[in-house]
């Protein structure tokens, strides 16, 4: 004979208490174990390393949070969030930023991992390149962590983009109340990458505004940022003069490096290559252009000329120059 379907229904709802009292038992257990040890167990906290807009063109200089409060013994990992490179840098004791040249190839350390596993508070540790694509030209990862058995306050810095972008670790003794959550911390991050694309944008806007206020002088501009938001894009990248006519690019941001570089993309990216006052075509570079300089071609036969950013074309940060007689 079939059970009785009022049976069935109470064996289901049986069923369904049981499962519910065994979870609610569970998360007591685990709530009680985290009590006993009095909130001393170590944690790993991550920090997201740079932002981007979905199309590249916009990136961010900032460690997301900047702030992390954590306890000894707890650990972080910082996760590339960008395709621009970016290290996570702590100067060993006495050692200055500036002594810190990222690409300098007498400074190999700069541009690889060093230093081991758990912060000890005064030597040099460095992340490496950091960014989330395969095709950025360095050697690379994507993660890096650390672990912080003492106390104190530690600051790091990206070596790309030195005191644009820095942040700081805050140890304090373990069983220390935590301020912030993980999810916190990503609400945190979330929030500052919109505002970082804001940003991004209105440094676009003013940028084009500018060159279409200076077409008649041959001006493009070479990127552009405002210290924590940069374009990754030649404003103005297509333009047209003719035979005898120059083209002045500007790099009038405030910590991102570019180049301006046509024909093939030379093994050294840094070092400048060529006549720019008398270009007829081939391989000519501007080299690293520093901040707030400007870099001029003077053309001196027709065609069309393509260039790069030898750092972020990989971004879709190129142009052409077309001359004409």
């Amino acid at each position: 004979m079939a059970p009785h379907p009022e049976l069935l229904s109470m064996q289901r709802l049986l069923r369904v208490f049981v499962a519910s009292l065994a979870a609610v038992l569970m998360t007591v257990a685990l709530s009680g174990a985290a009590v006993a040890d009095g909130g001393r167990s170590a944690r790993t906290w991550t920090v997201q390393v740079g932002s981007e807009s979905s199309d590249q063109a916009i990136q961010g200089m900032a460690f997301l949070p900047e702030n992390v409060f954590i306890n000894a013994g707890d650990k972080i990992t910082w996760k590339a969030n960008s395709a621009e490179i970016h290290t996570v840098t702590f100067l060993a004791a006495g050692q200055s930023l500036e002594s810190t040249q990222p690409f300098d190839p007498a400074l190999d350390a700069n541009i690889h991992q060093q230093g081991g596993k758990s912060y000890d508070g005064q030597s040099y540790y460095n992340s490496g390149v950091m960014t989330n694509v395969s095709n950025s030209g360095f050697d690379q990862t994507k993660e890096y962590s650390l672990k912080f058995p003492a106390t104190g306050e530690f600051t790091y810095y990206c070596l790309v983009h030195g005191m644009a972008m820095k942040g700081t670790v805050h140890v304090r003794e373990a069983g220390t109340e935590y301020p912030y959550s993980q999810s916190e911390y990503d609400h945190q991050a979330h929030k500052q990458e919109r505002k970082i694309l804001r940003d991004g944008e209105k440094q676009w806007e003013a940028a084009r505004e500018h060159v279409d206020q200076n077409t008649a002088a041959n001006t493009v501009i070479a990127g552009t940022d405002n210290g924590t938001a940069m374009v990754m894009r030649f404003v103005h990248q297509e333009i047209k003069i003719h035979v005898g006519e120059s083209v002045t690019f500007v790099n009038n941001g405030m910590g991102a490096p570019h180049t301006v570089t046509f024909g093939t993309e030379p093994a050294d990216p840094f070092a400048s290559l060529g006549d720019p006052t008398n270009f007829t075509g081939g391989d000519l570079s501007s080299g690293l252009m520093p901040l707030k300089t400007t870099y001029t071609v003077t053309f001196k036969k027709a065609g069309d000329f393509d260039y790069i950013c030898a750092l972020h074309d990989f971004m879709g940060m190129v142009g052409t120059v077309e001359v004409r007689d």
